[in-house]
């Protein structure tokens, strides 16, 4: 973090330009607050409960992502109902970028879903040499038309994968004539190529990849597999406005398997929006069972799990 003091007229102006706002567009829109990790500790703490009067979505980067120490003691002494928001430099700069100062090539599994838009968008303006990064993405439909725009593979091509030069892009054959012999192929392809970073999501019914709760196993000794569609994941694909109705979406799919997916050594779920707040909630509160397949993230070294207000709304403060 950096040592920028404001004297106390400094702060007195931020202070009312930001609650100028606030009279401005009234109690209903969300105001962020970014500091890009310039101030000194006393500070941002010292702003942070000023500006929590003002009801403040979040109060972004007090510290940097590289500040763990310093972020856990401002979390300490700021308002507990001021959201500390971090993370859009640690995923670029402290993982693609530090991995590539480090290997020849860096290894990812992408999640396929209108939940990751926003990030996959955001992702692109990064400077990442991309030439050096061989990707995968962790499930895709069976049976489905590859070019189709609800194919996960297609998906993640008009989003990120057609916009920058891979090293290599790693797409699940989805008309494959052999479905067991696709999911041994593939899984080839993740043990020449080990992941060493997942971005994934978490289903509305807790799943992580096609991981269903029903289909869900913490030690499952497969790498990918097969799996029938849970009718709440059939559902959430009609909510997501992937498909107009239940009867378009395809029943079965291919998924990497839970501990292939908790193998990989750095996990990065991005979680927005209101229906997303039941999984967090099991994910973040609830006992690590199967019936919330996302609950195992709490047992990995390294998983960084990204939120709104509204999915985390029913999570334990």
């Amino acid at each position: 973090a950096s040592n920028l003091t404001l004297t106390a007229e400094q702060q007195d102006l931020a202070f009312n330009v930001s609650k100028a706002v606030r009279e401005a567009v009234g109690p209903e829109c969300d105001i962020m607050i970014e500091t890009h990790a310039m101030l000194n500790y006393r500070v941002a703490v010292k702003m942070a409960e000023r500006l929590a009067k003002l009801d403040i979505t979040w109060y972004e980067e007090p510290a940097g992502p590289e500040s763990s120490q310093t972020l856990r003691a401002m979390r300490e002494r700021i308002p507990s109902d001021v959201a500390i928001c971090v993370g859009e430099r640690h995923y670029t700069r402290f993982g693609i970028r530090s991995l590539l100062e480090t290997k020849p090539e860096v290894n990812i599994i992408f999640a396929s879903a209108p939940s990751q838009n926003d990030f996959l968008a955001n992702l692109l303006l990064e400077e990442i040499d991309w030439s050096r990064v061989n990707a995968f993405h962790m499930d895709e439909y069976i049976g489905i038309d590859p070019h189709a725009p609800q194919a996960f593979g297609q998906f993640l091509r008009d989003r990120i994968f057609s916009k920058k030069t891979f090293k290599s892009v790693n797409y699940i054959d989805s008309k494959a004539a052999d479905p067991a012999a696709e999911c041994e192929r593939y899984a080839g392809l993740l043990r020449q190529m080990p992941a060493d970073i997942v971005f994934l999501g978490i289903g509305e019914n807790g799943h992580l990849a096609f991981n269903d709760p029903h289909v869900a196993f913490f030690d499952d000794p497969l790498t990918v597999k097969t799996v029938d569609l849970a009718p709440a994941c059939i559902r959430q694909q009609v909510n997501d406005g992937c498909f107009k109705t239940i009867e378009e979406v395809p029943t079965h799919a291919y998924t990497i398997t839970i501990p292939e997916l908790l193998f990989v050594k750095k996990l990065y779920a991005i979680v927005p929006t209101i229906a997303k707040a039941n999984a967090i909630k099991g994910t973040c509160d609830g006992p690590i069972v199967t019936s919330c397949p996302a609950s195992i993230l709490r047992t990995h070294r390294d998983c960084t799990l990204y939120v709104d207000r509204d999915s985390a709304s029913l999570v334990n403060k």
